[in-house]
């Protein structure tokens, strides 16, 4: 039976848009607390406007996870506000354009590295001493397809970025099951997000149309945050039905 989160407060990253948004709104329907943080002000202001729509209550703590020291504060934010974190959505993060082994540069693989990987082991650090103290707590790593199948299409930044990440999630648990907390590894395929206007081929509206939505994730993002707290999702390997790596495939 799925467990009541009504009360509990949620710690979404990247909750201007995308994912980050759709899972900030769903945790809110579902009765949580929602704090919001990400680079751009007004894009949280939409979606706190979202969550009030929906009957929420929210907080917003703007940060760039590839700061440490932002973290740390927005951390100090959030925890000091609103008394606790129960639940974090690492859903922050980005891809360059230029992205393929001829085309990315040092710089640019390590701006990715620093958002998509480094970001989430700064926010997971920054709450585990009160999820510790409250002997329970639940991660929610944001990963990808392209964390767990390697593609040409992700180039190598991201695609070890959220492998990476993927690892960082299963090492959590390992560590942490004993203080009852635990780390749920969600890893879609093609999503019709705005990381999608990065992209070096652009992506038809009729092909954003049969991806994964980032309503679909926010939907998974809260049914995983009320399965039973002695249940552990590992992870979740998701994609489109209309699948362009398997079409790709067929075609060769």
């Amino acid at each position: 039976m799925l467990r009541s989160i009504e009360g509990e407060v949620a710690w979404v990253t990247g909750a201007g848009s995308g994912i980050g948004q759709a899972s900030a709104v769903a945790l809110a329907q579902a009765g949580a607390i929602v704090a919001l943080s990400g680079r751009r002000p007004e894009q949280l202001a939409e979606t706190a406007e979202l969550v009030r729509a929906v009957g929420g209550e929210s907080h917003v703590a703007p940060l760039d996870v590839a700061d440490p020291s932002q973290v740390e504060a927005a951390a100090a934010d959030v925890i000091g506000r609103l008394g606790r974190c129960d639940i974090l959505v690492n859903s922050a993060g980005f891809n360059v354009r230029d992205r393929a082994w001829g085309a990315v540069n040092p710089q640019a693989f390590q701006s990715v590295i620093e958002a998509d990987l480094n970001g989430c082991f700064y926010t997971s650090q920054a709450v585990l001493p009160t999820m510790r103290a409250n002997r329970g707590g639940l991660i929610i790593q944001i990963s990808s397809w392209g964390g767990r199948y390697v593609s040409p299409v992700t180039g190598p930044a991201y695609t070890a970025a959220k492998a990476g990440l993927n690892a960082l999630s299963e090492s959590l648990n390992q560590a942490e099951c004993v203080n009852g907390i635990r780390s749920c590894c969600i890893c879609p395929g093609e999503v019709a997000t705005p990381i999608l206007k990065n992209r070096p081929v652009p992506v038809s509206a009729e092909d954003q149309a049969r991806m994964l939505q980032a309503e679909d994730l926010g939907e998974l993002v809260a049914f995983v945050a009320r399965m039973p707290a002695t249940v552990c999702v590992n992870e979740v390997l998701l994609s489109p039905t209309w699948n362009r790596s398997y079409l790709a495939l067929s075609a060769g």
